[in-house]
């Protein structure tokens, strides 16, 4: 962890030779993986927007198990 922190050093971490996870720094998961901070702020303000900012926690679940369903079918 020292090595992917300090180096920004990657390893993919894998069980029976299948690839199961990636241990990277938290800078260079910001850096390569997480959105940009204007990309953020464009979503922000869309749901701004649509007034999805003031859903309760209930209703954003019900939203997510709604669309993994879907996804699966």
């Amino acid at each position: 962890m020292r090595r992917a922190r300090l180096g920004e050093a990657r390893f993919v971490v894998d069980r029976r030779g299948e690839p199961q996870i990636v241990i990277m720094g938290i800078k260079d998961f910001l850096k390569t993986i997480a959105p940009e901070k204007h990309v953020v702020a464009a979503i922000r303000a869309a749901a701004r927007k649509q007034g999805k900012n003031k859903l309760p926690m209930r209703q954003i679940d019900r939203e997510i198990r709604a669309y993994r369903r879907e996804r699966s079918l």
